[in-house]
């Protein structure tokens, strides 16, 4: 099983062009790990099972395998996850012709919970980006990666894999290579851009004193290029000093972009194209309404809320006669 799955990696890698992020993840759901915890990995569980051959896991094989990690506490988005990994390996066994036909070619997923995508507020968005003391360079560049972050929507990956000559500060445009080494223009506000010549001018440079992070946009304080966890690590940060109890994380302000465009009335397949989504379906999650907006979309639209909205302003209007 390890050396067809080697194969498997490297045909990912080379043919695919998928992430590290990727291939770590489906490692963890085929292969396993069992330096901690219950041994939760596909390839693991058929060895418990005893079973030594890829063609014998049949569709009752890996419902009995989703039973397990039901009963392991494992989340329901997580299960999903590993199914998406076994299918994605047996298609693969197929396309080889190591198997002669597909045993899970028709199994079915299990059904998610629908969960709306957590935001923050334009109110916390504000006291986050206040946090950085901008009297260091790290703080010159805490401020700009949020405010990129923010005006964006970039992933991480794409966010610390940004050059300098990527960016166009003149037409705040920004070229990314997100998922699958797809190119895209992204476009960024005026504070972001200011945050940004802010930090090259005066952040930056201080930064560079080893030269080691070429030519890389955001640095680290020995001249490296800033990683995907120190970005993580400095939101969690920045979230405490700012006072806001939730879970802050790189994505989260992804999707508070996506968000804040919906609700400020951006089209679905603009904020699409912005966020690099293959499929308008992705990008359909983040098409919830805020409170106040669903609110006042009601009282514009509704005629007897409208008729409402007036009376309240005459009593308004009485009272303060």
């Amino acid at each position: 099983m390890q050396e067809v799955f080697n194969r498997y990696i490297n045909y990912l890698v080379a043919e695919r062009n998928v992430s590290p992020y990727t291939v770590r993840n489906y490692t963890s759901d085929l292969v396993g790990n069992s330096k901690r915890g219950t041994e939760k990995g596909f390839f693991q569980f058929l060895r418990m099972k005893k079973i030594e051959s890829l063609d014998k896991a049949d569709k009752w094989v890996l419902r009995e395998y989703l039973a397990y990690l039901a009963n392991q506490g494992v989340a329901k988005a997580s299960i999903a996850r590993k199914l998406s990994a076994i299918r994605s390996f047996y298609r693969y066994l197929s396309r080889e012709k190591i198997l002669d036909t597909n045993p899970l070619e028709h199994s079915v997923s299990p059904k998610l919970d629908k969960r709306l995508p957590e935001f923050l507020t334009i109110e916390e968005v504000v006291k986050l980006l206040q946090a950085p003391d901008l009297s260091t360079p790290q703080g010159l560049r805490d401020r700009a990666l949020i405010e990129l972050i923010y005006a964006s929507g970039l992933r991480v990956s794409e966010l610390v894999n940004l050059n300098i000559d990527n960016i166009n500060i003149e037409s705040h445009e920004i070229r990314v290579w997100g998922k699958g080494s797809k190119e895209r223009i992204v476009l960024m506000g005026e504070h972001a851009a200011t945050a940004i010549v802010n930090y090259l001018a005066n952040g930056r440079p201080k930064l560079q004193v080893k030269k080691t992070g070429g030519n890389a946009l955001f640095l680290n304080r020995d001249g490296n290029r800033l990683t995907e966890r120190m970005v993580q690590l400095l939101m969690h940060k920045y979230a405490g000093l700012a006072g806001i109890e939730k879970d802050i994380h790189p994505h989260l302000l992804r999707h508070t972009f996506a968000t804040h465009m919906l609700d400020g009335g951006a089209d679905l397949r603009v904020v699409q194209e912005l966020l690099g989504h293959s499929n308008l379906s992705t990008t359909q999650i983040y098409t919830h309404v805020t409170h106040g907006q669903a609110r006042k979309v009601y009282l514009a639209a509704h005629p007897m809320a409208k008729l409402e909205g007036k009376i309240d302003e005459d009593r308004q209007e009485d009272s303060r006669a």
